[in-house]
């Protein structure tokens, strides 16, 4: 059995972490981004936070790249001041991930960002976020769903050119889109729940519900088709 193509998957770093006797920092990545890589036929290589200087060497030695969820991106990188609903900032990881996805775009490595991930490339390349907004994360720790309907003729409808109904949890989302950025999916409300770049350099997409949660391989599919 060949292994596929190496995508690699951004993770968190978090503190005071416990398993078994120990209790100590660690970096860590819900274990379904690790496994619809796999499904969906590629080796996933997990990417915990690092110096910037290197980013662009770590994706040269990948096939594809993945910027999985987690916290809130700080405002500063969109010229903003944190709001009342803003979570604290994830200094280190910001940087990293910003600097995975500028030498993804560079390289013209197909890159899929998930949640965070794709607000994360939007700022990237210039554009903004709304802060908080209501109805997509509706428990605490507890993922929802509503659909999401593609935009025909994107990355994102060829992928999956039906409505469907998606695993969500997130309440920043984007707000004005950054440098060639389209959006390529949107929610009932009108929320924008895909993001895209098309054409050159490279398959780019971000998505702002959590495929990971799901059993639906076709985005990761995707990615790795164009690899």
């Amino acid at each position: 059995m060949t292994a596929g193509p190496l995508i690699g998957i951004s993770t968190y770093a978090e503190p005071g972490v416990r398993w078994g006797v120990w209790q100590l920092d660690a970096v860590l990545l819900p274990a379904g981004y690790p496994r619809l890589v796999r499904r969906a036929g590629g080796l996933a290589a997990l990417l915990p936070p690092d110096a910037p200087e290197v980013a662009a060497a770590a994706v040269a030695r990948l096939d594809g790249l993945v910027i999985a969820g987690g916290p809130d991106v700080e405002p500063v990188h969109y010229g903003a001041e944190p709001g009342p609903r803003t979570g604290p900032p994830a200094r280190a990881r910001d940087a990293w991930e910003l600097a995975l996805i500028r030498a993804a775009l560079d390289r013209g490595v197909p890159l899929l960002g998930i949640c965070r991930g794709m607000q994360l490339l939007n700022v990237a390349l210039g554009g903004t976020l709304v802060q908080h907004i209501d109805g997509h994360a509706e428990t605490p720790g507890v993922f929802g769903r509503h659909p999401v309907k593609p935009v025909p003729g994107t990355l994102y409808d060829a992928a999956v050119p039906e409505q469907i109904s998606v695993p969500t949890y997130h309440h920043q989302a984007v707000d004005r889109l950054g440098a060639g950025l389209i959006p390529s999916a949107y929610a009932e409300d009108g929320t924008v729940e895909a993001i895209e770049l098309p054409g050159p350099p490279g398959w780019t997409l971000g998505v702002q519900w959590h495929p990971e949660m799901d059993d639906d391989p076709r985005l990761l599919q995707s990615l790795i088709k164009a690899t």
